[in-house]
């Protein structure tokens, strides 16, 4: 399909998707918080300051996107980078393998057997959403980088801008920018779960709202979007 469009001058065509609550029935940071607590790699105050963040964003309460990310690399920047990817790893296939959804990978294979580029767009941390991409078969990835010193250790802060909301229009113009060609592409299809991917859905010429929340939602049925159940 891709390529009939490409030949004909028409654009290519991507299916983009969001990860925690969509394709995985979950919140990849949260529970990579709980991951590295439970094996003592960050501390109690760590998590205590994240579960208070996690209340913030659930209510809808002013917060900050690099906090969370920042105060779990901060405990983990005394550890070198490969035994933070080894953890990584090991978090990705304990503890989320069992939470993707069968609807969710159906479609990515549909929409790739269709011949659409298939795109990961992700706040999780990039070493997560490239692992889980890969095991999804995607095209692509993009999500939140931490950032690295000249020694190759993560610093405990955020390169760039955190993948959420209209990050998430930023990060797939950029990936499909340099993957594809600056005006050579169209989002066709785009799938999130949360009023925070507005931004994102509203650019595909086929939004879809994932096991919405409530205010998504609203935001679908206001916009005549389609919902699809994947629970």
């Amino acid at each position: 399909m891709a390529e009939d469009e490409q030949k004909t001058g028409g654009k290519t065509p991507i299916a983009v998707f969001d990860y925690d609550g969509t394709i995985i029935d979950g919140q990849s940071g949260s529970l990579f918080g709980t991951y590295l607590l439970s094996h003592g790699l960050i501390s109690i105050r760590t998590g205590l300051r994240l579960v208070w963040w996690g209340a913030r964003y659930k209510l809808h309460l002013p917060y900050r996107q690099d906090e969370a990310r920042e105060l779990i690399f901060r405990d983990l920047a005394r550890l070198e980078r490969r035994e933070t990817l080894r953890i990584m790893c090991d978090f990705h296939d304990e503890v989320l393998k069992p939470l993707y959804r069968a609807d969710a990978m159906a479609e990515v294979r549909k929409r790739h057997d269709e011949g659409l580029v298939t795109l990961l767009v992700s706040a999780t941390f990039y070493e997560i959403a490239h692992v889980a991409a890969a095991y999804l078969g995607m095209d692509g990835v993009a999500a939140t980088h931490m950032e690295l010193d000249a020694n190759d250790r993560f610093t405990g802060r955020v390169e760039g801008e955190v993948v959420a909301g209209p990050g998430k229009v930023h990060a797939t113009r950029a990936w499909a920018d340099e993957n594809l060609g600056a005006g050579t592409w169209r989002i066709a299809c785009a799938y999130g779960d949360h009023f925070t991917d507005e931004p994102l859905l509203e650019q595909a010429d086929g939004p879809f709202a994932v096991c919405p929340g409530a205010t998504l939602a609203r935001m679908a049925k206001r916009r005549k979007w389609p919902v699809l159940d994947w629970n």
